[in-house]
């Protein structure tokens, strides 16, 4: 027979490992970025943080 302690403990332990699992995979399927566009009308395309377009060379390999 297994002692209280260890049997306390042993539940803790798959509490402790489940917990947020429901949340966790909430966040998973709805994704975290927002779904309105990151850049806006007037986006200055030569700031620093601008996604840059990809090249002709990168589409045209097969």
């Amino acid at each position: 027979m297994v002692s209280s302690t260890q049997q306390t403990d042993r539940r803790r332990a798959i509490r402790h490992k489940s917990a947020g699992k429901r949340s966790a995979a909430k966040r998973a399927k709805l994704g975290s970025t927002p779904r309105f566009p990151i850049h806006l009308e007037g986006y200055d395309l030569d700031a620093a943080d601008a996604k840059r377009p990809a090249t002709a060379a990168s589409s045209d390999k097969k």
